[in-house]
C-alpha cells in the first residue's frame, strides 16, 4: 500500500483545510468522506453475516474452493478484536469495506445491451497462455480490443462483450502471435482468402427476445 499523503492525512485528521488541497488529493478525500458516511448510515452492517448466508442461499464452485474458501472461514469464525485507529485509518478502512460491498453485491457483470444488442460470451482453453484476445468482423478484426481473462489459472480463458443482433466472424489470438480457430464454435465459414482456412461464426440475439 502506498503512503498516504501528509497533506491529505492532515485534511482527514481535522488538521488542514479541505479547499487547500490539490484537485486529485481532494477527490481522494471526497470519496473516503463518501465511503465512510456510507458505512455509517448502516452501522448494523456485518460483511461476514452477510457473505455467508448469500454462500448458504446460493453455492457457487467459484467461492467453495481456494483462497476464497480460507476467506469465508475467516470471516465466518468468532472472534474478539480491538483496533485502535486514527481517523485517517478509520476512513480508509472504511472506503475499503465499501469497495467489498461494491464487489460482492454491486450489478453482475456491467453489460447492458440494447435491443438491437446482445451478450456474446468467449470462452476458449488454453493452458499455459500468456494472453488471449478476441478479433473479429465486430472490431474489424483489430488487435488489443477484446481481451479474455484467467484469473484462476485453470487454463480457462472467458470474457463478455455486448454485440450487435446478428452473425460475427471471429478467432482468437494467443500470446499476441497464435491466431487459433474456436473447436467449439459449432459454426464455421471460410474466410474468403482462397486456401481453405475458416472463421469461427457465431449468432448474438437481441436482448429484448433472449430468454
Amino acid at each position: 500500500m502506498s503512503p498516504i499523503d501528509p497533506r491529505l492525512q492532515e485534511a482527514l485528521d481535522g488538521e488542514r483545510d479541505p479547499g487547500e488541497l490539490p484537485m486529485d488529493q481532494r477527490e481522494a478525500y471526497d470519496r473516503l468522506i463518501a465511503a465512510t458516511q456510507v458505512l455509517t448510515a448502516a452501522p448494523q452492517l456485518s460483511v461476514a453475516a452477510r457473505v455467508m448466508a448469500e454462500i448458504q442461499q446460493n453455492p457457487a464452485p467459484a467461492l467453495a474452493q481456494g483462497p476464497m474458501r480460507r476467506v469465508m472461514r475467516w470471516l465466518g469464525r468468532p472472534r474478539a478484536v480491538t483496533l485502535r485507529l486514527r481517523p485517517v485509518w478509520t476512513l480508509a478502512l472504511a472506503a475499503g469495506l465499501a469497495t467489498i460491498i461494491l464487489l460482492l453485491w454491486g450489478p453482475g457483470d456491467g453489460l447492458t445491451p440494447g435491443r438491437a444488442e446482445g451478450i456474446a460470451n468467449f470462452v476458449g482453453h488454453f493452458p499455459g497462455a500468456r494472453s488471449v484476445e478476441v478479433v473479429g468482423s465486430f472490431n474489424d478484426w483489430s488487435r488489443g480490443v477484446l481481451h479474455l481473462n484467467d484469473d484462476d489459472g485453470d487454463g480457462i480463458w472467458h470474457a463478455k462483450a455486448v454485440l450487435p443482433a446478428g452473425q460475427h466472424e471471429y478467432m482468437f489470438v494467443v500470446d499476441g502471435e497464435r491466431w487459433v480457430l474456436d473447436p467449439r464454435a459449432g459454426r464455421y465459414v471460410d474466410d474468403g482468402f482462397g486456401a481453405g482456412q475458416q472463421n469461427a461464426l457465431l449468432i448474438v440475439r437481441p436482448a429484448a427476445v433472449q430468454p
